[in-house]
């Protein structure tokens, strides 16, 4: 089975030094802007633009895009290289002193670090202010930094909660059931005690990025945030315990696969697909997995909302939005800017509607755009209106990876969920 769809959210291993060093040589400040600014060129010419393989888009979706984009602009040609989310992040950085890229594919949890670095260009110039109002503000959250836009959305995103209809229904549950984690909790037992299936839940919640986001999920349902007012990472509190303490539980009462702590995306996409999973929290495009006869067993079977509502009862989503990018370096930023208008625009995205979720407001309103995926589009619809964004600083890779440890050393039973954040946010904001 091949699950190539599913944005994975995983963390980058640093390369750290190698990446300053490089950065330093180029004459590319890591603290602040570059020396040297890139050159806005003929608007022409070729252009090499860096994706991310498991975006919504596919890589056929985006060759489509180029051969377009090509056939309206003769005078450009784009150059298109596809690399695995957890490579996307350094590729970027470590490319950034001698422009290889014109265009990057950036995640909303970059945006301060590149610009903080001088890495991206600034193109608040260039964005019609239309595109405030037209545009979702989840998705305009992926290229903003200190109220400055540093590219444009590509792609709103979020995680949302798909379950197995028919396996409910073996213990009298409906979709109205699931609508509280809470209630989650409660279907699930069911589940179990009839032997519906072993582990009704499944997570991601490897020691990655996507375990992040299950934690932000959680953590926003029980009201919590990762930050205090000053930006300091503050999930050592109630709601942040609680949430982890939640998570645990599942584990100990035997709901939740324990292979879950080895479990990225497409795992969790994976243990649906074959009938081991009753209920998980999972990107868009986990549907169109589901449905596929080819790597599914259970079309038809499967239902999407956006997640349950926690104890508060709020349900956010986290924001997963991405965005395009110009580097700074970059020769030919007039032509990239062109084709990145071309690509997100709302009559592109329209197209891709079953691929991934559009910018744009009025598309929502679209029935000939919403009826080619109606099951995600209301259950979108409603989870981009509240979304959880994950720690907005310079260093983010780094405090995620401290969360992504102690989280893991409280769900491994290494330590109580409150020592686990305690530690998390001591050595977090240490390193800021």
């Amino acid at each position: 089975m091949k699950f190539n769809s599913t944005r994975v959210r995983r963390t980058i291993g640093a390369i750290g030094i190698v990446a300053a060093a490089a950065l330093v040589v180029s004459g590319c400040s890591v603290t602040g802007a570059s020396t040297a600014s890139g050159e806005k060129g003929s608007g022409t010419g070729t252009i090499n633009a860096l994706f991310m393989k498991q975006a919504g888009y596919s890589e056929a979706n985006i060759d489509e895009m180029i051969t377009k984009f090509e056939a309206a602009n003769p005078k450009i040609k784009v150059k298109p290289t596809f690399v695995a989310y957890e490579a996307l992040h350094d590729k970027i950085v470590t490319s950034a002193p001698a422009g290889t890229y014109d265009v990057v594919h950036m995640d909303v949890i970059w945006p301060a670090e590149f610009a903080s670095k001088g890495l991206i260009t600034n193109v608040t110039k260039d964005f019609p202010a239309s595109w405030k109002t037209k545009m979702l503000g989840g998705a305009l959250s992926s290229a903003e930094y200190k109220g400055q836009y540093y590219g444009v959305p590509w792609g709103p995103s979020t995680k949302l909660f798909f379950f197995n209809k028919t396996m409910l229904a073996k213990v009298g549950a409906t979709a109205d059931d699931v609508k509280t984690w809470a209630g989650v909790l409660t279907v699930a037992k069911k589940l179990k005690a009839a032997g519906v299936v072993k582990y009704p839940l499944s997570w991601s919640w490897n020691q990655a990025e996507a375990l992040i986001c299950d934690y932000a999920v959680m953590l926003g349902s029980f009201g919590g945030s990762f930050t205090d007012s000053s930006g300091k990472l503050d999930v050592n509190n109630a709601a942040g315990v609680e949430a982890l303490t939640w998570m645990k539980k599942t584990i100990d009462d035997g709901l939740t696969d324990p292979a879950s702590l080895t479990f990225l995306e497409d795992d969790t996409d994976k243990s649906m697909a074959s009938g081991k999973t009753a209920m998980e929290l999972n990107w868009e495009s986990t549907l169109r997995d589901q449905n596929d006869p080819k790597i599914s067993k259970v079309v038809g079977q499967i239902a999407v909302s956006a997640p349950p509502a926690g104890p508060t009862g709020l349900n956010p989503g986290v924001n997963g939005s991405m965005a395009l990018a110009i580097p700074s370096k970059s020769k030919h930023q007039a032509a990239a800017w062109k084709f990145i208008e071309f690509i997100t625009s709302e009559a592109e995205q329209d197209k891709y509607a079953v691929s991934s979720m559009t910018n744009w407001k009025n598309s929502y309103t679209k029935t000939d755009i919403t009826k080619t995926n109606p099951q995600v589009f209301a259950a979108a619809g409603v989870a981009y209106d509240s979304m959880i964004s994950r720690p907005a600083v310079a260093n983010y890779n780094s405090v995620s990876q401290i969360l992504q440890v102690e989280i893991q050393n409280a769900l491994l039973g290494k330590k109580t969920p409150q020592q686990a954040m305690d530690d998390a946010v001591k050595a977090a904001n240490a390193a800021s």
